[in-house]
């Protein structure tokens, strides 16, 4: 069964070096989706050691619960945030949301 929408849950803003936690679900795809998060269209890779341009990044991606957690925010976390749920049906888009920080 194809995902549907997920529900996503982006903050708003977040101030400088605090956590924030994105969330991502749906629970209708079957197989259970993974889940992958873009920011500005671009995928956010859930490894962020093996990636030159996200090694200043601190966040951690979980594609089994759709968690993007940042654990201490700097201004280049600033932008749109959408998440893609996929399972081997197909997948689906949250719209976009902005976080600022």
């Amino acid at each position: 069964v194809k995902p549907m929408t997920p529900r996503c849950t982006v903050p708003k803003a977040v101030p400088v070096g605090k956590t924030a936690s994105l969330h991502c679900h749906e629970n209708e795809g079957y197989p259970k989706s993974t889940y992958s998060w873009y920011r500005n269209s671009e995928p956010l890779s859930p490894d962020t050691k093996s990636n030159a341009k996200l090694q200043n990044s601190s966040y951690t991606v979980n594609p089994a619960t759709g968690t993007l957690v940042f654990h201490a925010v700097h201004k280049g976390d600033t932008g749109r945030y959408s998440c893609i749920a996929t399972n081997d049906a197909g997948f689906a888009k949250c719209e976009e949301q902005e976080m600022e920080v």
